[in-house]
C-alpha cells in the first residue's frame, strides 16, 4: 500500500525502515519536540537519543497503513514491528509541520 504522505514525513518512514539515526533526524526541525507515550524529547539531541535507544536498539520499524489530516495535524496509523514486548504493536503518530519540516510529533499506542 502506497500512502501519499508529505516529504518530511515520507522521509522520516523510509529512514525508520532504514534504521539510519542521522537520516530520520533530518526532517525534524532544530528544535522539534516529540512526545513519545508521555516522554518529551526535546531537539534533535533529545530525538537522536530516542532513536539510538528506543527505535534502532529494539529495530522498531513503523509502517503506516493510514493518513488523514485533522486539526492542522498529519495524523499516521500503522504497526511497529520489531525486537520488543508485543510486537507489532499499533501506533498512531501525530505530526505538525512547519516550513517543509516536523515541528512536533505525539506517538500513541
Amino acid at each position: 500500500m502506497s500512502l501519499d504522505l508529505p516529504p518530511p514525513i515520507a522521509a522520516y518512514v523510509a529512514a525508520n525502515a532504514r534504521l539510519d539515526v542521522d537520516a530520520m533526524l533530518e526532517p525534524f526541525a532544530a528544535g522539534a519536540v516529540l512526545r513519545d507515550n508521555g516522554t518529551v524529547y526535546q531537539g534533535h539531541a533529545g530525538l537522536r537519543t530516542l532513536f539510538e535507544e528506543g527505535v534502532v536498539a529494539v529495530r522498531a520499524i513503523f509502517t503506516p497503513d493510514a493518513v488523514r489530516y485533522e486539526n492542522g495535524q498529519v495524523v499516521v496509523e500503522g504497526p511497529a514491528h520489531g525486537d520488543f514486548k508485543g510486537s507489532p504493536v499499533r501506533f498512531i503518530y501525530r505530526f505538525t509541520l512547519e516550513n517543509h519540516a516536523i515541528k512536533a510529533l505525539e506517538v500513541t499506542a
